[in-house]
């Protein structure tokens, strides 16, 4: 398997720090608001990526955390006139509530930035222990110059980054690069700790460094996250655990793209911020996946009315397909047709196909492709009727493939079809024999408008869901 690593700028082949195991951290949200379109990629694309390497056989520890300190959360908390400790724990059910609907499995381990003080008061100490550190007026910065590699992830020169860096009003730092590892209380309302330097909480960077050190060990296979993250906050993880910890702190790094609304930058400025919360008023969880899926995850993607709509027809053909086989399944023909031996065997070319194309870096957009491809030689196979066996086999293949892009599991996955349609769908039945053709018509326009659809078959009637 090849993965593309920002650190190196090329795609390499990857070989995991122990044989058969991926340890593997993601960034997560800041939890003071519903996470919008953009946020959402990252949290699909590793969520996918997990899946694969599970897949592929590997034993996957994830952990991806909530930053449940921050400025924001501060602020939204004086906003709404609760705790910050309040804004955080709603935030995070709120998330819990749109990644479920996303089918984003839950992490292995969801560390919280306060539930870590200890540990992150320790990494500080230690960094201030070795030099790399130092405590002004209650602060705790981070000495950028101290750590020779700086800008090894980003490519940038620190010579380039001195013109442009300042010191805020407040700081007292040494030196316009240093960065933030401790803040001390503003006023005696923000949540604080106590620590060896005064009452005061932890910087950005500093959490993460500290939460994957403490979960997943001082080298880690993969750390991931959207591109925007790369310069400063990875940057600055670098150079606070490898400065720390005397080693490499992730052997990969990867990175996805951004998301443009209508060819435009997503700003609330712009007037063109979308929660996933909004987008799932209009379109359901498994089809806000299916198009952060189609592009390959490193490109930008554009989201607009127009691509969700082509991504809602993308997913229903699918959907379709899996339909017209469970329906088989139970109502095809107990023997074998022709052919069907060959037609089963010639259906695993398209899961070498996948297999194939996700190992080139996670190429989401042809495995997807990959997919139609099954569904097309499977529409064919089946247009004049199948066995309940070829069915079966035919719809563990679709199954397969689409559980590791994390497809057909989320809000979309219904439970049987509810007693007032199966009641219509009845009446429908006895108004055909009774050969009263006005009921029976009248019934199917009712179904369609509730979206669904009827299709008489020779095995009976197939419910497609619109």
């Amino acid at each position: 398997m090849q993965v593309y690593n920002t650190l190196t700028n090329r795609k390499e082949e990857f070989v995991p720090i122990e044989p058969g195991k991926v340890k593997m951290y993601v960034c997560g949200p800041t939890v003071y608001n519903f996470f919008h379109i953009g946020n959402a990629r990252p949290f699909v694309v590793f969520d996918t990526l997990r899946r694969y390497f599970k897949f592929r056989g590997y034993e996957v520890k994830f952990v991806q955390n909530f930053t449940d300190v921050d400025d924001k959360i501060i602020n939204r908390a004086k906003e709404e006139g609760i705790t910050a400790p309040e804004v955080s724990e709603k935030y995070i059910k709120e998330y819990f509530d749109d990644a479920e609907a996303l089918n984003v499995l839950k992490a292995d381990v969801h560390p919280k930035v306060s539930e870590h003080i200890p540990e992150i008061i320790a990494f500080v100490q230690t960094l201030i222990d070795k030099g790399y550190a130092y405590e002004a007026d209650g602060d705790v910065y981070y000495s950028t110059r101290k750590f020779p590699e700086y800008g090894k992830l980003s490519g940038q020169n620190i010579d380039d980054l001195e013109s442009g860096a300042r010191i805020a009003i407040g700081e007292v730092k040494e030196d316009p690069l240093d960065f933030a590892l401790w803040k001390a209380r503003k006023e005696e309302s923000e949540i604080a700790w106590e620590s060896p330097w005064g009452m005061g909480r932890p910087g950005w960077h500093i959490e993460c460094s500290t939460m994957a050190k403490k979960h997943l060990g001082d080298t880690i296979d993969i750390h991931g996250g959207g591109q925007d993250l790369t310069f400063p906050h990875h940057e600055n993880e670098i150079a606070q655990s490898e400065a720390c910890n005397g080693v490499p702190f992730a052997h990969y790094w990867m990175h996805n793209g951004y998301i443009n609304v209508d060819g435009k930058k997503m700003s609330k400025s712009l007037n063109n911020f979308f929660t996933v919360r909004d987008i799932r008023e209009n379109y359901s969880g498994d089809v806000i996946r299916f198009f952060l899926l189609s592009g390959h995850y490193r490109s930008p993607i554009n989201f607009s009315d127009t691509l969700m709509e082509q991504s809602k027809q993308g997913y229903e053909r699918i959907a379709t397909a899996i339909e017209t086989l469970e329906f088989l399944k139970t109502n095809g023909s107990d023997e074998a047709m022709a052919d069907e031996a060959a037609k089963i065997a010639s259906l695993d070319k398209h899961r070498e196909k996948f297999i194939e194309v996700m190992d080139d870096d996670l190429n989401t957009a042809d495995g997807i492709a990959a997919i139609f491809e099954l569904v097309s030689e499977i529409n064919l196979d089946v247009k004049d009727g199948a066995s309940k066996s070829f069915a079966e086999e035919a719809l563990r293949r679709i199954r397969e493939l689409t559980e590791v892009l994390g497809l057909f599991g989320g809000e979309d996955e219904e439970e049987g079809l509810g007693d007032d349609i199966q009641a219509l769908i009845d009446e429908r039945q006895a108004a055909r024999k009774e050969k009263n053709w006005a009921r029976a018509d009248e019934i199917r326009d009712q179904l369609a408008a509730m979206g669904i659809t009827l299709k008489d078959t020779p095995q009976g009637v197939q419910v497609i869901r619109n």
